[in-house]
């Protein structure tokens, strides 16, 4: 939004009543456009991006108490300011206008000092809102953008059947002591960039990001139908981003870089976890601390991605996976049966 002119909706029955507040509006730097009613209204708002409604309570066909309603349920929608103008006297209507989402009420014949105060005021706060959710969707994974916008924000968690990856780069320690920390940077800027686009193409969420290594989740917040198998093509994509940068490397005189890569798939608890003031979302159970025992085992292993029993029971014909027997991990009361996948033998 351009500041001081922005894109308005104006719905009222009565033509006159609709010019006479668009020119006023219009008076004040402002776009806008008109609707007769309120199913004429939504239409618009389905289709075009608007900063601010300004909503008649009395029309036909669809009130304005209607269009309240079909805004909150909508999540695309529900966070645009909306100001009722209506000639209603009644505090039980405008209070129920307020319940319904509104976010400001002028009485009809509308005030031109009040009309600019008020949607001053709305405009401002729908700027707020906007750089909230756009710090939002910065910080935090689109899923889990989502998940805050349709559910609310509130720690705990609940259970769910899902994926864990862990990955981190092999030897990171001693390839930063062979640089300098501006090209650290560059090269970890560059993996997460490679390793994000790949989880994030196949429905994971990364969640966590420690150092040189990270955490993705398949199957939560938002439910995935195969999240074993969306995980594990994730990691042969991730395999083979890392291929096709290693040959940049080397015509670079750069070293190769290596990563291994641990699965595991079980029921979880996943949600936000932390403090009011400071949060994060992420999943915890014995999948998680599996998957984490994986990925360390894949340097003794000497295999790039490790996954376990359950993971590969569902895992399509022709992967190629190679049993590596079962493995006694710390924490694990019995061995566990641990599956390799060759990225050079997947198809």
């Amino acid at each position: 939004m351009l500041e001081g002119r922005a894109r308005l909706l104006v719905a009222d029955d009565n033509k006159v009543n609709r010019l006479l507040l668009a020119r006023g509006l219009e008076l004040l730097g402002h776009r806008v456009t008109m609707a007769e009613n309120g199913r004429h209204a939504l239409d618009l708002l389905q289709h075009e991006a608007f900063d601010l409604l300004l909503l008649d309570v009395q029309m036909p066909e669809m009130n304005g108490f209607q269009v309240l309603e079909h805004l909150r349920a909508d999540l695309r929608l529900r966070d645009l300011p909306v100001i009722v103008t209506s000639s209603l006297e009644g505090v039980d209507d405008i209070a129920h206008c307020i319940e319904l989402g509104a976010e400001d009420y002028l009485h009809k014949p509308v005030n031109p000092v009040l009309l600019k105060a008020r949607v001053g005021a709305s405009l401002e706060k729908k700027r707020l809102r906007d750089q909230q959710h756009e710090l939002v969707r910065r910080f935090a994974a689109s899923e889990v953008a989502e998940d805050l916008q349709r559910s609310g924000f509130a720690l705990g968690g609940k259970r769910v059947s899902g994926t864990v990856m862990f990955c981190d780069i092999r030897g990171f320690t001693s390839l930063v002591e062979q640089q300098t920390p501006e090209e650290t940077i560059e090269l970890l800027n560059t993996f997460y960039t490679l390793m994000f686009d790949a989880i994030t193409s196949f429905g994971g969420v990364v969640n966590q990001m420690v150092g040189d290594g990270l955490m993705s989740i398949f199957g939560a917040p938002l439910p995935l139908a195969d999240p074993r198998g969306s995980a594990v093509r994730a990691a042969l994509e991730m395999a083979e981003l890392i291929g096709l940068l290693n040959l940049e490397r080397e015509a670079a005189a750069k070293p190769r870089l290596a990563i291994g890569i641990g699965i595991a798939t079980g029921t979880m608890i996943a949600g936000y976890t932390g403090t009011q003031a400071r949060a994060t979302y992420t999943c915890i159970g014995d999948a998680v601390n599996l998957a984490a025992r994986l990925e360390a085992h894949t340097k003794a292993a000497q295999r790039p991605i490790l996954i376990d029993g359950d993971t590969a029971a569902a895992l399509w014909p022709g992967l190629g996976l190679q049993p590596l027997g079962d493995v006694q991990f710390k924490g694990k009361s019995a061995p566990v049966p641990v599956y390799a996948v060759d990225p050079a033998g997947a198809r």
